[in-house]
């Protein structure tokens, strides 16, 4: 299921994050191409300058870590957006803020969004309309552990998109376009082949007063 959609022209974003982004709305737009050919020919010659790690971390500074209902994540290197998440109502949350679900579908929805802007700018297709729309379903007996039958996670992952092009287009070279974007898109390629997740334990413990 998807939410019913509000229309971009309802979605406002942080006028600082605004500011950074119109800072590239030029006419014409950035070239893609430009942007990425020295960016091609510097991976061909040094592969290990292709890799990259993107980071986010949770803070306890302003929730207290024995709070149980909220937590607080910092995302973005450039420009950190900070984040408060809740936990879902279905486990025992609030749901007043996102969950971790909602921003992987988040991730999801934005990763094949900026994906399709890319390469619609690489084929020379100047877009009126783009909207995705992410949609992620688990069934929390998993979580709460009341079904050992049912697996903790998403078991569903469904992503709509709409999409417009300035100037009328042939539906092949349309769907040429969103193939070619969602080959490119990290986090759906991502979730369709997971890696291996590590988990790093730091353990520390109250010092005690030897008696």
């Amino acid at each position: 299921m998807y939410p019913v959609s509000g229309g971009g022209g309802n979605m406002t974003l942080d006028p600082k994050h605004l500011t950074q982004i119109q800072s590239f709305a030029t006419t014409p737009p950035p070239s893609v191409q430009d942007r990425q050919l020295p960016l091609r020919a510097r991976y061909r010659d040094a592969p290990d300058a292709a890799w990259v790690f993107d980071h986010a971390r949770t803070s306890d500074a302003q929730i207290p870590a024995h709070h149980p209902l909220h937590g607080h994540v910092v995302c973005g290197e450039g420009i950190p957006v900070h984040i408060p998440v809740s936990v879902h109502q279905a486990v025992g949350g609030e749901s007043d803020f996102p969950c971790p679900g909602e921003l992987l579908a988040a991730a999801m929805a934005s990763c094949l969004d900026t994906a399709i802007r890319m390469v619609a700018n690489l084929k020379g297709i100047e877009l009126k309309h783009l909207e995705v729309h992410a949609s992620l379903g688990a069934d929390v007996r998993g979580a709460l552990m009341t079904r050992e039958n049912v697996p903790v996670g998403f078991q569903s992952a469904q992503l709509k998109v709409e999409i417009e092009a300035n100037s009328e287009l042939p539906e092949a070279q349309m769907t040429a376009l969103l193939d070619a974007a969602e080959r490119s898109c990290v986090i759906v390629q991502t979730l369709r082949t997971p890696p291996i997740v590590q988990i790093d334990r730091y353990l520390s413990f109250p010092a005690t007063e030897d008696r």
